[in-house]
């Protein structure tokens, strides 16, 4: 212990305190209560990794290398496939990381060779010759300067989208990169900010937070730490705020400097992560992948990892590309590939048994080849083929683009039906306030319209009362799921047009957008994860607001996420008014020409008033 505390760098805090403790404890009787608590403390105290003592490392000369760059990039396209912007935004991060600690070695160097200099001169030969006087004190020498490293100022990366689409994974491959040690923090559940801060050493037990705990474990001042699943910290509570411990620096009593540490979190949702935690982090979002896509992450990295894992190789078991295609589209619908993985296990085990029983009764009938009749046998009934049959055109129908509580986007019908009643809206589906207010809405707006729309005789009857009172009853299914979200007002438009005119929107057709009582079609957010959503629902046009329009053809990164593939296999309509909306959804109806022509003609004109009137 007393080597350890000689080793810390002089004048520093860490070797103040410890030296104070290190003096009470051989002070405390041995058989006091308190010896063990000194004790302990001392012990992680002196395990830390403190940047002032710690010497240069490998790691930053290797970040000095001309091909340190080429390497990382290399590294993260073999271990992911596509994420062009993350991977940007990281060799961004590395290449900043380069430059300063060039510009550090560049100081360093200059320092050296300033001092040889100075050391090699004449008046170093003079002051060497000089007798020095037994009576005056030796002069005192520098204090050892601690190695000098750049503080790494940048923000903490957010890796935030739907489960299983590589954020923990990124975090491990700029670790190798980085030749770091990789540490993972899971904060999923956290209730009380001891765990993160660490406790007080009155209490029994009591031990320092998790981010301490990591740089124990990993030895070094400048780990990779992932924050992982930081959205899911619980709130404040009677143990005190875990999200806001985050923010603190300062453990076990001593100012730690975490400058060299980089910190990466990963989140399936904004929505709970606080204001200034946020605040503090640089968002980075990974939609999901494309069938095409999966099916190249598939071939590449999943089949022989599992083929590996279940004691196979690519000679005793080999998947057909129409049977993996077919696995992607009828037993899994996701943004990620981990369900895809599983699926790939399952026919992995399943030819892994084959195999062993055609081994021990040596017969030559074992096939290699899983075909796509073949996964029935294996997986069972396919779980989307009974959803999309059952997606047809129906009154008062129409579907949705939405983003589930996990990040992924999805389509859901928005239901309606007409009830003997007195002129009352009903709602159903577990839906929140805001969402309660767009059906309002939307309602009141298709009563405003009912006349030009061909739905009423008279601009003052109301549709709802006349020829006979009714109540219309929306409903939006999966009523255990919590619905809320200023993303539905188009969609429950076209589900009231229809049902009141007799309509039919197409089941190829999705939408999205809020309206204003004007008519209007505002912006709405998670339009990249929607698309992809119905992209695999099999959804073949999509209706988005004119506002949005960026977030599909947007230049550089910002249209790069969707991939050319779901730009080439959908059609996109971008709307700016409700008549907009209701004339493209309608356009291929084949029920009731005569009024769909009506609908039709009059969008048109509405459209041009406001045209003109702007």
């Amino acid at each position: 212990m007393k080597r350890k505390i000689a080793a810390l760098a002089k004048g520093s805090e860490e070797r103040t305190v410890a030296v104070r403790e290190f003096r009470r404890l051989r002070k405390i009787p041995p058989g006091s209560v308190e010896t063990s608590v000194v004790r302990n403390y001392l012990d992680w105290l002196l395990s830390v990794p403190w940047p002032s003592s710690t010497p240069h490392l490998e790691a930053e000369k290797a970040v000095l290398d001309r091909a340190f760059l080429e390497k990382a990039r290399a590294t993260l396209d073999a271990d992911h496939y596509g994420l062009q912007k993350v991977k940007r935004r990281l060799i961004e991060y590395l290449a900043v990381l380069r430059l300063k600690q060039m510009e550090v070695a560049k100081e360093l160097e200059e320092e050296e060779a300033a001092k040889r200099t100075l050391d090699a001169g004449p008046a170093a030969e003079e002051q060497a010759l000089v007798l020095r006087d037994p009576a005056t004190p030796a002069p005192t020498p520098a204090p050892s300067k601690p190695p000098r490293r750049f503080a790494n100022k940048g923000p903490i990366l957010l890796l935030y989208g739907p489960p299983g689409v590589g954020k923990t994974s990124i975090a491990q491959s700029l670790a190798r990169a980085l030749n770091r040690p990789f540490q993972r923090i899971s904060l999923g559940g956290i209730r009380d900010e001891a765990e993160i801060r660490g406790h007080r050493r009155t209490y029994v037990g009591s031990a320092p937070g998790n981010i301490v705990q990591a740089l124990r474990k990993a030895g070094r001042p400048d780990p990779v730490i992932l924050l992982d699943e930081i959205d899911k910290v619980s709130q404040s509570n009677y143990h005190g705020d875990p999200a806001a411990a985050l923010l603190e620096d300062h453990y076990i009593n001593v100012p730690i400097d975490l400058s060299q540490v980089l910190f990466i979190a990963t989140a399936n949702t904004l929505d709970t992560i606080t204001g200034p935690l946020l605040d503090r982090c640089e968002i980075l979002r990974l939609p999901g992948y494309t069938q095409t896509d999966k099916l190249r992450i598939a071939k590449t990295y999943l089949i022989p990892k599992q083929l590996k894992t279940n004691g196979l190789d690519g000679e005793r078991c080999q998947i057909e590309e129409d049977a993996l295609k077919r696995m992607i589209k009828g037993w899994t619908r996701e943004a990620g590939v981990r369900s895809l993985e599983r699926v790939v296990g399952a026919v992995s085990r399943a030819k892994a048994v084959e195999w062993s029983e055609a081994q021990d009764s040596a017969s030559n009938t074992y096939s290699a080849v899983v075909k796509e009749e073949h996964l029935e046998n294996i997986l069972g009934t396919q779980i989307f083929d009974e959803e999309e049959r059952d997606r047809t055109a129906r009154r008062g129908v129409v579907y949705g683009l939405v983003v589930m509580g996990d990040g992924d986007g999805g389509i859901l019908p928005v239901e309606t039906a007409v009830l003997p009643g007195s002129g009352q809206l009903r709602l159903s589906g577990s839906l929140g306030d805001v969402i309660k207010e767009s059906a309002g809405l939307a309602l009141s707006w298709v009563k405003g319209h009912a006349f030009e729309l061909g739905i009423t005789t008279s601009p003052a009857t109301d549709p709802l009362k006349h020829p006979e009172p009714i109540d219309v009853h929306l409903h939006l299914p999966a009523g255990a799921q919590k619905k809320d979200g200023p993303s539905a007002g188009i969609a429950m438009i076209c589900a009231f047009v229809s049902l009141l005119s007799g309509l039919k929107v197409p089941s190829t057709i999705a939408m999205t957008g809020e309206i204003t009582l004007r008519g209007a079609v505002t912006a709405v957010g998670g339009v990249k994860e929607k698309v992809l959503g119905a992209h695999r629902a099999g959804i073949r046009r999509v209706i988005l607001p004119v506002r949005n329009r960026r977030d599909i053809f947007g230049a550089g990164a910002a249209g790069e996420e969707l991939g050319e593939e779901v730009k080439k296999d959908m059609e996109f309509i971008f709307v700016d008014r409700v008549e907009e909306a209701l004339a493209a959804a309608f356009a291929d109806s084949n029920d009731d020409s005569e009024r769909r022509d009506l609908v039709l003609q009059w969008t048109k004109s509405a459209s041009r008033q406001v045209e003109s009137r702007l």
